[in-house]
């Protein structure tokens, strides 16, 4: 699988049999996303920031919440995990997508905002790679991601939706996740990153990725 950051929570997961983007961000979030073609896309919040689909060619199936779906050989599971910042009637709803692309398991956590429950962390459990928001702002801080990947023990960790030059949004620098991982503030970023079952580390390893423009 090659995995690919276009900025903010959007990725591009390819494998030889499906193609999946997540969280296709509008222009107002400051990055210049090319258009992609997928056979999927999930969209964790149904806000500009996440679900701009005319971006992706390919007449994709669009998955936007709860549930378990199969297509074209990828399984995929949104769990239900809303938005606790913005209280009243109208919360916002987020879903956490776990994604199975033969037995490689994928988890994207969307616009989380919270420390997830047991519940949903059972829901979770055999996360080969975690995409996790760390820019605190809308979503989870540092603190609060070093906590869920200690529930969640991922082989890879991917940090999403923290501030770089292109991003308009008020939002923390990897580099404090990073100390709160206790690594080098130096980590070189890698430009994509190419993975299968059988290449996963022993032990969690965090992979920072540039953005693709």
């Amino acid at each position: 699988m090659e995995i690919v950051w276009y900025g903010h929570a959007c990725f591009r997961l390819k494998t030889r049999g499906a193609t999946v983007v997540t969280d296709p961000c509008g222009k107002d979030v400051g990055y210049s996303i090319p258009r992609l073609r997928a056979d999927i896309v999930t969209i964790s919040y149904n806000h500009p920031d996440y679900n701009n689909c005319a971006l992706v060619q390919g007449d994709p199936k669009v998955i936007d919440g709860p549930g378990e779906y199969e297509v074209k050989g990828v399984f995929i599971t949104g769990i239900a995990a809303p938005m606790k910042k913005i209280k009243g009637p109208n919360q916002p709803r987020n879903t956490a997508y776990l994604l199975d692309f033969d037995g490689l398991n994928i988890c994207h956590l969307g616009s989380l905002d919270h420390v997830p429950s047991h519940a949903q962390v059972e829901h979770l459990s055999d996360v080969d790679v975690l995409l996790i928001p760390v820019g605190a702002f809308t979503t989870i801080s540092a603190n609060q991601a070093a906590e869920i990947i200690g529930m969640l023990e991922p082989k890879i960790v991917i940090p999403m939706h923290f501030k770089t030059k292109a991003t308009k949004l008020k939002l923390e620098p990897v580099t404090k996740f990073v100390r709160e991982m206790g690594l080098p503030e130096n980590m070189s970023p890698l430009d994509s990153l190419d993975i299968d079952k059988n290449s996963l580390p022993s032990e969690t390893q965090i992979v920072i990725l540039n953005y693709k423009e």
